[in-house]
């Protein structure tokens, strides 16, 4: 019975529809739309092809088996693995609110902005978009944190001079980072001066004229040039002739604020390298640091931070009787200090997967585990310090399940790492959600002497309760205890009240040193850390190795678990207490998820989905009971292109993993088309099959079985983005199958031909693809195999490969004189390393970025120019060992300029027996040597084992191309139009970059001239040539589409060109980055699926004004619907247009239009025969 005969009942259809207001609410799904989810997250099934889907369950299994060994299950795994705990990209701040900082103006108090406005409510008052408001509140706060001697200085106040100069309402401070020792004055040193000389201008008249002169100083200075005493002093005595500058300057100067304060503050802070620039407390990026950058960055933070402080004064929570910078300062981005290696997204987590039962007290068994056992021993000997002293049993009381666990490495024998506890020990006293614990580095092999304190704190945490333990250990690590320990006093006169001194003694002087032993080899073997060098571990994170010096402080731990708390701690500990833990075991485990799921890469985030109603309208499969298991959510609409995809998919996956299936059924409930247009098959199996002799059994197929006899089909093939696949053996048509006209089975086979390698590219200097660019890719046997040219289109180029290491260089020629490559990501060697090898191990796409920069000395030279024509030797000197195998180049040139180059299309038997005869005419018409270059992607098997037969025996030379539809450009999905598409798509980048000139020509035409005067057509400076339409056939007049509506507007009387024949001047063509402008217009207009319907004729038309087209004289193409009869005897090719009157079938049309048509024909016919008779005979064809 027919599917539309069945009858929907009343519940399903209400089902769905209440669904779907869910799916449109909260996933954006339209009905009809199709989404797959695996453990909420979602999974593109246009972007990632089933390899990347393997790895995101392999990763999913993996972050699934370690909360299964944690003793988390069931529906707690999967609410603890749906917690979305990606590090937090949050912008933190530092507090502005410092003395050290110079204010150079105030808007709040300043008269200069006395007309303006003072209420917070004018954030309220609409304005137009991008218009900065003028508030007497210094909503925005811009701090440079500068040394004056170094270069970069003077153009940053520039920056901030045309912010006050201009009046945006911005407060500038200025922090000088200069030479603070006691001996060094303004005489010796150029920053110190500078100081001395702004601090007494600011004291004499203000700090804005302070600012002032500071500029005044700068503008002496040349560019290139650095700060010298000399410039200030020069400022100083024009400015102020009766001062003795040495009063000002020298060592007696009395100018000296703010000189330890403003390193004190930039130490503090934490902010980095110098110069730092601060919004609002927050830094910028070093890549927003450049002045054009820093002015449209700064413009962009103050519309953006608008917004914010509109809602706020929306919500009532800032008002005008409110110190707007005190209001900044406390929000819950700004910190005490901020610290690079804690922000830093590159992160390294350890495996705190492992369970077992050994502890670290036992060496000789330490040193036999594994690296993730002897984590699991580490923690399992572990005793922590807390803020409220021995844990209590009240299991569910918030307090006693801590978030947050710091691990602290260090050597607590010595300064540094007694230090680095102090500062946990303090900052865990102001905190409940944190508890800390140590690990001992050693910095020398431990003996009685020289591990006095890791003892003292190893033996307290053992034998004492934990807050005399804290006590006690918080005494260890002050400096005074030890050297009082050191002058030989007993460990016990250091006892705190309540400490239990004969159990502490005993476990002290015990001479077992295992604990330290199996630390030091924790720190060696996992920590990957040098003897003695410290660290921190928070929930899993390793925070270091600390550099000797490195200052890690009671900010930084406050900063650090401010972080934990915000992304991962509070949420993975509501999951965990909802288990019932004890809080010691909570705590622990809170510590262990943080790492694991912390350590996952950082991908789109988890998404929740409570679906409302599935008792009519879902397929549900349950998962194994007591197993761990996927949960799997699919959303479609069953007569869609998605469904035909998803089906046989989770039918594998069904066999592959144990999983929770729901799929939701998201129909329309309305259709003016028949949805589906076409039979699919998906090639998957769920595992390798073997024979009965055990050897591999065929691949798996795709078959089509019970099929219509009548309709004509044509078999496509949808592969991996980056897959090139051409059909390698079948004798059919697989454009035009009729299975009513076949005796047996249609068969085909198809073979994987290359692995695409993909990049982007980008000039560092401009931020711009060096349009033009040139890339080899090669081996160290042989440096060019292929070569292709960068598009301006996101900077895009594609090179074929197949699998092993491969070498990516730039041109010889132009590309390598002016540019060099400055680093690439996603290779497989480091990203600076002069030499960019990629490995191609799997068949995932490989889409690498690549970083090129001028030379110095070419910064002015242009790819595109002529700095010398790419014809002349040093271009032609490095390619002739690619192409002829090294003869003197003159030679090659002359070789080049005879050799005419013809592109043309074919796809399915009819076309390619047209594309034979157009051949045999070109042939007949020419002395010229020939080169045929043929787009691979579509011929037939039969063609492509033919071609180098008929090659041989009309001696022409002959070369099949193909580039994959890059992926970021629209897709076409019919085939005709696919063709169309690389007609005209993709010119620039088909051919190798030693072509010149190519003459497209249609598969349907027949020649009666000799090319190679098209190809020396003078084209006037333009790209490419085309015939106009021929206006002579009158009765086709109504047919002329292009003489009304649009088209005559838009051409503006110019003529509509035809696309069956043209020539492209590939180097005027790549030189005004023809390619990329047509590729842009294509982009735009085809998102319309009524626009460009003729693709390959309206493109080069539609862009007439940008890409100017050269109209051939008319004889060049003559085609009967549109041209008379009397023009006939002129033409110098005809072609077979289709008649929207008559629609003559081609081959009829062929017979009766062009008499020579049927001699070529049999001609080729001969030599097809002679061919399968020398095959059957077993003479090798060539």
């Amino acid at each position: 019975r027919a599917i539309t005969k069945t009858v929907v009942s009343s519940e399903l259809r209400a089902e769905i529809e209440e669904n779907q207001k869910y799916f449109k609410g909260t996933l954006g799904l339209q009905p009809g739309d199709s989404a797959l989810f695996i453990n909420g997250l979602l999974i593109d099934l246009d972007t990632q092809d089933i390899f990347s889907l393997i790895d995101v369950l392999r990763n999913e299994a993996r972050v699934m088996e370690g909360l299964h060994s944690l003793g988390i299950e069931g529906l707690s795994l999967h609410n603890v693995l749906k917690l979305n705990i990606q590090p937090s990209d949050s912008d933190y701040a530092v507090d502005i609110r410092s003395p050290a900082i110079s204010w150079i103006n105030n808007l709040e108090v300043d008269s200069r902005y006395n007309s303006w406005p003072s209420s917070v409510q004018e954030l309220l008052r609409p304005t137009f978009p991008g218009v900065i408001r003028q508030i007497r509140k210094n909503f925005h706060n811009f701090v440079l944190i500068v040394d004056p001697t170094q270069e970069t200085t003077a153009e940053l106040l520039n920056v901030a001079e045309m912010f006050f100069s201009n009046h945006i309402p911005l407060r500038i401070g200025l922090v000088f980072v200069v030479n603070d020792s006691e001996d060094v004055d303004g005489l010796q040193d150029p920053g110190v001066a500078l100081l001395r000389t702004y601090n007494y201008v600011a004291q004499e008249m203000d700090n804005n004229y302070a600012f002032q002169t500071v500029m005044s100083i700068y503008n002496k200075v040349k560019t290139g040039d650095q700060l010298k005493v000399e410039h200030v002093v020069s400022v100083l005595e024009k400015q102020y002739p009766y001062v003795e500058v040495n009063s000002i300057l020298g060592i007696d100067s009395a100018y000296d604020q703010n000189r330890k304060a403003a390193r004190g503050y930039y130490e503090q802070t934490g902010v980095g390298p110098l110069p730092v620039v601060l919004f609002n407390g927050m830094p910028f990026q070093k890549d927003q640091l450049d002045p054009d950058d820093l002015e449209t960055m700064t413009m962009h933070k103050i519309l953006e931070t608008t917004s914010i402080f509109q809602r706020a004064v929306y919500l009532g929570e800032l008002s005008n009787d409110q110190d707007v910078v005190e209001y900044i300062m406390n929000q819950p981005n700004v910190v005490p200090r901020i610290n690079s290696r804690i922000l830093t997204s590159d992160r390294e987590y350890l495996d705190l997967t492992g369970m077992n039962n050994f502890f670290v007290d036992d060496f000789a068994r330490f040193t036999m585990l594994e690296s993730k056992d002897k984590t699991a021993a580490v923690a399992n000997s572990m005793t922590y310090l807390t803020k409220k002293g021995m844990s209590s049993k009240e299991i569910y009381d918030d307090s006693f399940v801590r978030p947050v666990t710091f691990w602290i490495v260090g050597d607590f024998d010595k300064p540094s790492g007694r230090q680095l506890l102090y500062d946990a020990i303090k900052h865990q006293k102001s905190s409940n959600n944190v508890r800390i614990s140590m690990i001992n580095n050693p910095s020398e092999d431990p003996n009685s002497q020289n591990t006095v304190v890791a003892k003292a704190i190893w033996a307290a945490l053992q034998t004492q309760t934990s807050n005399n333990a804290k006590n006690f250990i918080t005494k260890m690590a002050k400096e005074e205890t030890v050297k009082a320990l050191e002058a030989g006093a007993d460990i016990l006169e250091f006892a705190v009240g309540g400490m239990d001194t004969n159990i502490f003694k005993e476990a002290f002087e015990s001479p077992k040193v295992d604990f330290i032993l199996s630390h030091a080899m924790y720190c060696r073997d996992v920590l990957k850390l040098k003897k003695g060098q410290r660290a921190v571990i928070s929930n899993g994170r390793i925070i270091g190795p600390l550099e000797d010096g490195e200052m890690f402080n009671q900010d930084d731990f406050h900063l650090l678990e401010n972080i934990i708390l915000k992304t991962s701690g509070q949420k993975i500990k509501s999951q965990i207490q909802q288990l019932g833990f004890e809080e010691d075991l909570a705590s622990d485990l809170v510590m262990k998820v943080d790492a694991l799921l912390s350590a996952q890469p950082k991908g789109e985030a988890r998404i929740e989905y409570h679906f409302f109603e599935e008792q009519y309208s879902a397929v549900k499969l349950r998962p194994k009971e007591g197993e761990t298991y996927f949960d799997v959510v699919a959303i479609v609409d069953p007569v869609t292109r998605d469904a035909q995809r998803l089906a046989p998919l989770l039918l594998v996956l069904n066999q592959l993993i144990n999983m929770n299936l729901r799929v939701f059924m998201n129909c329309q409930s309305k259709l003016s088309d028949m949805p589906l247009k076409s039979f699919y098959r998906y090639v998957l199996e769920p595992e390798i099959s073997f024979t009965a002799e055990n050897n591999f059994a065929p691949g798996p197929i795709a078959k089509f079985l019970d099929m219509p006899q009548s309709p004509l089909f044509t078999l496509n093939l949808n592969t991996p983005e980056s897959w090139m696949v051409e059909s390698v053996r079948t004798p059919y048509d697989l454009d035009n199958i009729y299975l009513e006209e076949v005796d047996s089975v249609v068969a085909a086979e198809y073979e994987l031909e290359y692995l695409l390698l993909e990049g982007h590219c980008y000039d560092i200097t401009t931020g711009q693809p060096p349009r033009g660019l040139q890339f080899t890719l090669g081996t160290s046997t042989s440096p060019v195999i292929v070569d292709t040219i960068v598009m301006a289109n996101l900077g895009y180029f594609q090179l074929k490969a197949n699998p092993g290491a491969w070498t990516l260089r730039l041109r010889k020629g132009r590309s390598e004189d002016i540019y060099r490559i400055y680093s690439h990501d996603g290779t497989d060697s480091p990203p600076e390393a002069s030499e960019v090898i990629i490995v191609l191990n799997n068949f995932k796409s490989k889409i690498i970025k690549v970083k090129v920069q001028k030379k110095l000395d070419m910064m002015n030279e242009d790819l595109l120019s002529d700095g010398t024509s790419e014809n002349e030797s040093g271009f032609w000197e490095s390619l002739k060992w690619g192409f002829t195998g090294g003869q003197k180049n003159e030679d090659v040139k002359q070789d080049k300029d005879d050799v005419l180059n013809i592109f043309s299309v074919a796809s399915g038997h009819l076309y390619e027996r047209f594309l034979r005869i157009m051949m045999l005419s070109v042939l007949k018409h020419t002395k010229t040597p020939l080169k045929f270059w043929f787009l691979k992607n579509y011929l037939s098997p039969t063609f492509k084992e033919f071609i180098p037969y008929m090659a041989k025996k009309y001696n022409f030379q002959y070369e099949l191309v193909q580039y994959k539809w890059p992926r970021w450009l629209h897709q076409q999905t019919e085939k005709q139009r696919i063709i169309w598409g690389y007609k005209i798509l993709f010119l620039d980048v088909l051919f190798p970059l030693a072509v010149d000139k190519i003459l497209f020509v249609d598969a349907d035409q027949i020649v009666r001239t000799d090319l190679k005067e098209l190809r020396d057509f003078n084209l006037d400076g333009a790209p490419y040539g085309y015939t106009p339409f021929c206006d002579s056939r009158r009765e086709m007049d109504g047919y002329r589409f292009w003489k009304s509506g649009y088209w005559a507007s838009h051409l503006a009387g110019r003529k509509y060109h035809i696309s069956a024949l043209y020539v492209v001047d590939l180097k005027k063509f790549r030189k005004i980055a023809a390619g990329d402008r047509l590729r842009g217009q294509y982009q735009g207009l085809s998102q319309d699926p009524n626009s460009l319907s003729n693709l390959d004729q309206d493109l080069p038309n539609n862009m007439i004004h940008q890409v100017p087209i050269k109209s051939l004289p008319q004889e060049w193409l003559w085609c009967e619907t549109w041209c008379d009869d009397s023009s006939k005897k002129r033409a110098k090719t005809i072609d077979l247009c289709n008649n929207p009157m008559t629609k003559e079938p081609k081959l009829q049309a062929a017979m009766r239009i062009v008499p020579e048509w049927q001699d070529y024909d049999q001609e080729i016919k001969l030599l097809q025969s002679l061919f399968q008779k020398e095959k059957e005979m077993g003479t090798p064809a060539e």
